[in-house]
Formats: C-alpha cells, sequence, structure tokens
C-alpha cells in the first residue's frame, strides 16, 4: 500500500496534558523545531475525562504565566472533606489525621478538556500543527527496529475490514522521535511495552474504572470550591474504591466514583455501584432538585511508582497515563503528565542538537524517576497495594502511616509492597461468589446505561469494522458466561457487551457504537480475549468539559 508521507522532528500521539505539554516545550526550546500532534478525538477534548482538581506544578514549569495568559484554571480549592460511608450515614475524618500529600490547598478544580483546548491554543501559537480526528492505528518502523513513525487517518473501511468505496489509506508520519501520550492503555503504547519488554523487571499494572457525571445543582446547595472524597458503602467487601465530588463554578458539580479492577466477585456491576452510591442521604439530598448535563467513563492507570514500564523506546518514549503517573491516594496525574511531557522534550531537544535519531532518550527514565514524578509517587506507592492485598481499613491505617513517614522521613518501613495479581487474573469462577441484586435506576438520580452513554455524545460510524476484536471467539460464552456468569455484560460502563438468547442458542454480541474508549475490556476481560482498538478518527466521546 502506497501512502503519502510527511516528516517531523517529533511526532506526539495524543493531544492529552501530556502530549500538549511536550509540544509546548519542544517548541519553547527551539522555535525552528516541526511538531505535529495527532489527536483521535473529533476535537482536542473531546475525548479528556478526568476528576479534575489540578495540582497546578506541572502547568507552573511550562507556562508560569498562565493566569496572565487567561488559562481556564480559576476555581481554587476551598475546602477539603473526607468520609467514610455507611448505607444510612457517615463519618468525616478529620483533616488534620490526613497526610501533608492529601493537602488541597493551592490546587484548583477544572476540565481538563477545557484546560487541554487552551493548552493546544498556547501551542498552535508557538507553532505547533495538531490534528484531531487522526487516529493512528499502526506504528512504522526503521530497518533497525526502531519506531519510526505512525499511520493515521485511515478512513473508509466496511464492516468485514475491507476496503470501502470511499476508502483512505491514511498517511504515515514519521519522526526522528514519536512520543506516545495516548492515555491509559493506549492500543499504540501496548504494542511499544510488549515489542521491547518494557515491562520486564517491572510489577504489574494495576488498574480503576472512574465513570463520571456532571450535574447542574440549586444553587443554596451549591459550595463553588469544595472537595468531598468518600470511602466506604455502597462498595464494602465487593471491590475497593470511593467516590469524588467538586463543586465547581456555574452551579455544576463533577460527581464521578471509582471501582478498583482487582475485585474478585465477578457479579460486580461497577457502573451500577455508582449509581447505588448516588442515593445515600448525603448524596441525594445535595443532587435533589439538579439535573445531570454529562457522562463519560475512563480507566485509571493505579499501579504507581513500581509498575511504570521503562518509558524509553528505540525511537521514542511513553509519556503520562501510557505508563501510568497516576498519584492513587491523592486521585492525580495530570500534574506528572504535563511534567513529563516537560522532561521528555528536554530529552529529545538535547538529543537533537547532538544529531541524534531514533534511538534512546537517554535521561528522560531518569527525570521521571529520580524528579518530582517520581518523588510524588513514591511516596505513595504501598497504599494501592496494601488495600488491594488486605482492605480499606489496612489501606488507611497501615498506608497512612506509611505515607506519613515518607512524608517526615522520605523512607518506607515497609519497602515496596507488589501488587501480586493482574486485575484480569484477580477475577475468580462465579461458582465462588453470590449474585448482587443491584436497584433498579429510578431515572432521577440514577440511570440505566444507555440513558446514560447519551449524554457522553459518542457516536461511531456503524458501517466500519468493529474496534473492539476477540481473538478467539468462542471464549466469551463458552469460558467467560459458563465459568465468570459473562462478566463483560457488566464491567463494560457503556452497555456495549451483552449475551443474547438462551441455552446452545446464546451469542456474544458487540454493540461497539456505544463504547466510550475507557478500556476496562482490555484490562478486565478474564480470559484476556478482548482487545481495544482506535475506531476511525474522530469516532467516540465528544466530551464538553469533562
Amino acid at each position: 500500500m502506497t501512502r503519502e508521507t510527511m516528516d517531523y522532528d517529533v511526532v506526539i500521539v495524543g493531544a492529552g496534558p501530556a502530549g500538549l505539554s511536550a509540544a509546548i516545550r519542544l517548541k519553547q526550546l527551539d522555535a525552528d523545531l516541526d511538531v505535529v500532534v495527532l489527536e483521535k478525538g473529533s476535537e482536542v477534548g473531546a475525548h479528556i475525562l478526568s476528576g479534575a482538581v489540578l495540582d497546578t506544578s506541572g502547568i507552573d514549569r511550562l507556562i508560569p504565566d498562565w493566569k496572565e495568559k487567561g488559562a481556564p484554571i480559576t476555581v481554587p480549592v476551598k475546602k477539603d472533606n473526607f468520609y467514610m460511608l455507611g448505607e444510612a450515614g457517615q463519618i468525616r475524618i478529620p483533616n488534620l489525621v490526613m497526610p501533608p500529600l492529601m493537602n488541597n490547598h493551592g490546587n484548583y478544580i477544572v476540565s481538563m478538556g477545557t484546560v487541554c483546548r487552551w493548552m493546544a491554543e498556547q501551542a498552535e501559537e508557538l507553532g505547533v500543527e495538531i490534528f484531531p480526528g487522526m487516529a493512528c492505528s499502526e506504528l512504522t518502523f526503521r530497518e533497525d527496529g526502531s519506531v519510526k513513525g505512525v499511520v493515521a487517518g485511515e478512513f473508509g473501511r466496511d464492516a468485514d475490514g475491507s476496503e470501502g468505496a470511499n476508502y483512505e489509506p491514511g498517511m504515515e508520519l514519521n519522526g526522528k522521535y514519536v512520543f506516545l501520550s495516548e492515555g491509559v492503555r493506549g492500543s499504540l503504547s501496548k504494542q511499544v511495552i510488549e515489542k521491547y519488554d518494557l515491562a520486564k523487571g517491572k510489577d504489574v499494572q494495576k488498574y480503576g474504572l472512574g465513570m463520571k457525571e456532571i450535574w447542574e445543582i440549586d444553587p443554596e446547595k451549591h459550595a463553588e470550591g469544595t472537595v468531598t472524597h468518600t470511602m466506604g458503602w455502597p462498595l464494602g467487601s465487593n471491590a475497593g474504591g470511593g467516590s469524588f465530588i467538586y463543586h465547581l463554578d456555574n452551579n455544576q458539580v463533577y460527581v464521578g466514583f471509582v471501582v478498583h479492577l482487582n475485585y474478585k466477585n465477578p457479579n460486580v456491576f461497577p457502573y451500577m455501584e455508582f449509581q447505588r452510591f448516588k442515593h445515600h442521604p448525603m448524596v441525594a439530598e445535595l443532587l435533589k432538585g439538579g439535573k445531570r448535563v454529562a457522562y463519560g467513563a475512563r480507566a485509571i492507570t493505579e499501579g504507581g511508582y513500581q509498575s511504570m514500564p521503562k518509558l524509553e523506546f528505540p525511537g521514542g518514549a511513553l509519556l503520562g497515563c501510557s505508563a501510568g503517573m497516576v498519584n492513587v491516594p491523592r486521585i492525580k496525574g495530570n500534574h506528572n503528565a504535563m511534567l513529563s511531557g516537560i522532561e521528555a522534550a528536554e530529552a529529545a531537544v538535547v538529543a537533537m542538537s547532538e544529531g541524534r535519531s531514533g534511538d534512546l532518550l537517554n535521561g528522560y527514565e531518569a527525570l521521571v524517576r529520580t524528579g518530582p514524578i517520581g518523588d510524588d509517587l513514591k511516596k505513595v506507592r504501598n497504599v494501592k497495594p496494601l488495600w488491594s492485598k488486605y482492605g480499606l481499613m489496612a489501606s488507611l491505617t497501615i498506608g497512612g502511616m506509611d505515607m506519613w513517614t515518607n512524608n517526615l522521613f522520605g523512607f518506607s518501613l515497609l519497602g515496596t509492597v507488589p501488587h501480586g495479581k493482574s486485575d484480569a487474573d484477580s477475577t475468580e469462577p462465579a461458582s465462588k461468589h453470590k449474585a448482587i441484586d443491584y436497584p433498579k435506576p429510578d431515572g432521577t438520580l440514577s440511570f440505566d446505561r444507555l440513558t446514560n452513554v447519551a449524554f457522553s455524545f459518542t457516536n461511531h460510524e456503524e458501517s466500519q469494522p468493529a474496534h473492539l476484536k476477540l481473538t478467539d471467539p468462542s471464549i466469551p460464552v463458552e469460558k467467560n458466561l459458563a465459568i465468570y456468569a459473562g462478566p463483560s455484560a457488566r464491567y463494560c460502563p457503556a452497555g456495549v457487551y451483552e449475551f443474547v438468547g438462551e441455552g446452545a442458542e446464546t451469542k456474544f454480541q458487540i454493540n461497539f457504537q456505544n463504547c466510550v474508549h475507557c478500556k476496562t475490556c482490555d484490562i478486565k476481560d478474564p480470559s484476556q480475549n478482548i482487545t481495544w482498538t482506535v475506531p476511525q478518527g474522530g469516532d467516540g466521546p465528544n466530551y464538553p468539559n469533562m
């Protein structure tokens, strides 16, 4: 196949905080560099979903005068609340017992989608080329095996994978270096990690599923700048996780729920846990009289410091959540994503000034692991594995003490606690567990999945091949349904997967048009039989301000 080719100094996949920070920093250091950012969403920000309370350390370093430049970072955190929930009430955890790193003083409640749109404007003013609607479906390689570039913008395949009447083969965009900043479980990043064995010697990566709604609430109940986190009910012993409620401006609140994907019982239904959470008296009272205006979901990397793969590969680097840089107890990763983009850009400029290309960006790895990112993640590295192995109370007590010793003395008495099994391997046969009876959504506080997916403004061209690939089409029914009670029908927060028919007539159906690109199926499927790939560019959710 012959494709048009374009050459750049640096090709960046993904217009999130990591990719855009890298692009901006490259042009700050050398205005003559040719830099391109390729974004699969219909516009910058369309596929961005985050809490988000922003630690500004990344943007402070990248654009110190961001306030003067009009960055949409305008709602400072005024109040921090931490609660342990029971079914009928709650207990507030005093802020004084929380390690200092949990303090949100100086942070801002933001829409990361809106922040990324603003960052894209700053990048374009510096001369960065940004192409939205350009899904990167393949990597290209040099003869020595290093990454050369990507194939982007392929359109027009029919449902069977053949070239349709309006087929466009896309373009090859090649660079001296390629930065992968695709976010969690990116399809190209996954290939690179496997091809170059970047996870060798590292702990398994761990994940959570984050679901989020934006609500407009009664002005009388709105408290701009208030940040609330909860743990406990409704998850109980079924799974780890918790919630966040952030009051931004214009009488809006972000209501979010995170379920750790290492749960054992395949009957757990993360989406319905989220919907049930909103019926807690404290939450229901806040939302009463309000209306939901948006919904979305996204996987979260939770492995932390010990699970980050090697960040350098021949011809490029992994940035941000492509490598996994979320601080789990703080529920923050955007600042580290930005810092990783800055570090990668600075390493690449040094390499190119020496006449190098296509090799390892020596120095980037060290800058991440021993600099501010590593410092941020290393202090909390034991919280998630303690939670996974011993439960919530152990995480709160032992994990809390561990964070205190790290914060005060710079070391952990526990060393580094390993994670253990992958999230897929953590799933146990349904015969070992009881079914869970979830209340039916009431249509006022809680909603069924398909109704909520409409509020993600998701769209996929139906004539294209399904971007969710089965390694073995027989496994969903013969193994996953028979042994694990068909968990894909529950772990997907968009209702993509369902089993239709009965007995010998049962079939596995993939409604890929509903997919919000969370990647949970690629992570949690107990047989690791589902591979998430990119659909054609521009398809997927169209988040306005998530």
